[in-house]
């Protein structure tokens, strides 16, 4: 079997090949396409494509991977569909596929001679604690719409059929990269700080986080207090960080105690050296809890939905650093973790079974229905052709005049190019932004 996962962030890629390999398989396959078949990678080209490094951290493993629009993944999957596609992209990017795949697999060059349509698949890559309904109205039209949780699954059926729209895309699975050993105690005790891109978006509050993560240091000189960093400065992943904890650790009066620094590297292997976890709202939380490693949800800056950190409410992991400086660990809720399909009663080898058997059972089908997406000129006439647009696609679909050809091995000095624009746009977000909007406050 043929499966092309497309992404648009490192996360992303993570979230898309993962779940490609759990889905096409008996779910032992882990970080590598099992035997038989073939992963295809495509990065979408963007200010979030990750570097080199952030895919080598990531660890998943494609039998080809390189960067493209979505114009020319258009005209890959024209050329030679694969039999499944696996989007793993923001809303938008989404709906601007499904588009151009709803116009390309309706082309006699495609349906014609007996060939089929790929199966699409689609989903979240962590906690949806906003814009529910937005995005996933921009994901509709895919044949597979994972939901990570029974909770998840719920809400999004009733999205779906509260617009009139199919809901039996819907199918409760599970975050693909939840897994690892249960937790045991360590030696130095190790407390890690998960931090995230944009949340909190102030100064004043990720400057308040790094202090009591360092008073914590301070307080605890036998612990090991960690903060774990998602990208290194000029990277970008999922969401755009204009202030990275790096730049805010320096101005840290005495700098960082000897038992505070900064990690980077993939998630699981820094939660195989922790004692507890502590973040506002990352997926990381998630991770951890399906080890059973002590996680706290803080709730310094408030229980807001601006910071996801509602989405745990009733976990039990809600706390703040005081109590932590304290001593006080979480005990999380054993409903609240099945419902949210962190899966810790052992479960987890069957969470992506139904999704499985919806995929094989689409495959097996001589010809699939077409691709219909809830959003059409029909129903909204005046957001559709925007979206469509940012990726070069006409209303219909098709390619807009000007569209950028195919770039199969671009240049040293195309190369060049693309990393010097990607290196602009960075630091007018992280330098000439945050000086912007200070000098609009005057």
């Amino acid at each position: 079997m043929r499966v092309a996962v497309l992404a648009d962030s490192d996360t992303r890629w993570k979230w898309g090949a993962l779940t490609a390999n759990r889905i096409v398989s008996d779910g032992r396959s882990g970080d590598h396409a099992p035997d038989g078949h073939r992963l295809s990678g495509y990065l979408l080209r963007g200010r979030a494509t990750p570097t080199p490094r952030q895919l080598e951290e990531v660890g998943v493993r494609a039998d080809s991977l390189r960067e493209v629009t979505a114009v020319e993944f258009l005209r890959e999957v024209e050329r030679d569909a694969p039999d499944v596609i696996v989007l793993a992209l923001v809303g938008g990017a989404v709906q601007a596929v499904l588009h151009g795949l709803a116009r390309v697999t309706q082309d006699a060059r495609l349906t014609g001679g007996g060939r089929r349509r790929p199966v699409v698949v689609t989903g979240y890559v962590g906690v949806v604690y906003e814009k529910l309904a937005d995005g996933l109205l921009l994901r509709h039209g895919a044949d597979v719409v994972l939901a990570n949780s029974r909770q998840d699954a719920d809400r999004f059926r009733a999205v779906y059929e509260g617009v009139g729209a199919d809901a039996s895309c819907v199918t409760e699975a599970a975050l693909p990269f939840l897994g690892g050993a249960h937790y045991e105690k360590h030696d130095p005790y190790t407390v890690v700080f998960a931090a995230q891109p944009s949340v909190p978006e102030t100064a004043a509050h990720r400057t308040y986080l790094l202090r009591r993560l360092v008073e914590h240091a301070r307080l605890h000189p036998d612990r090991e207090v960690l903060l774990k960093l998602r990208s290194k400065p000029g990277e970008h992943t999922t969401h755009i960080e204009e202030l990275p904890y790096q730049k805010l650790a320096q101005r840290i009066e005495g700098g960082l105690p000897a038992n505070c620094r900064l990690v980077y590297g993939h998630m699981g292997e820094v939660l195989d050296r922790t004692d507890l976890l502590v973040t506002v709202s990352s997926t990381a939380a998630l991770e951890a809890l399906h080890r059973r490693v002590p996680t706290a949800v803080l709730t310094d800056l408030g229980v807001r939905e601006a910071l996801g950190n509602h989405h745990f409410t009733g976990s039990g992991c809600l706390a703040s650093w005081d109590q932590l400086d304290a001593g006080h660990l979480p005990v999380p809720d054993e409903i609240w973790l099945a419902r949210q399909g962190v899966a810790a009663d052992g479960t987890y080898a069957r969470a992506f079974d139904e999704a499985r058997e919806r995929v094989t059972g689409l495959l097996a089908e001589a010809q699939l229905p077409p691709i219909e997406p809830y959003y059409s000129l029909a129903t909204a006439r005046g957001y559709l052709p925007g979206i469509l647009a940012r990726h070069h696609l006409g209303p219909d679909g098709a390619p807009l005049p000007g569209a950028p050809a195919a770039d199969k091995d671009p240049g040293p000095v195309r190369q060049i190019v693309r990393r010097a624009a990607r290196g602009a746009y960075r630091h007018g977000v992280q330098r000439v932004a945050p000086v912007i909007r200070r000098m609009g406050e005057l």
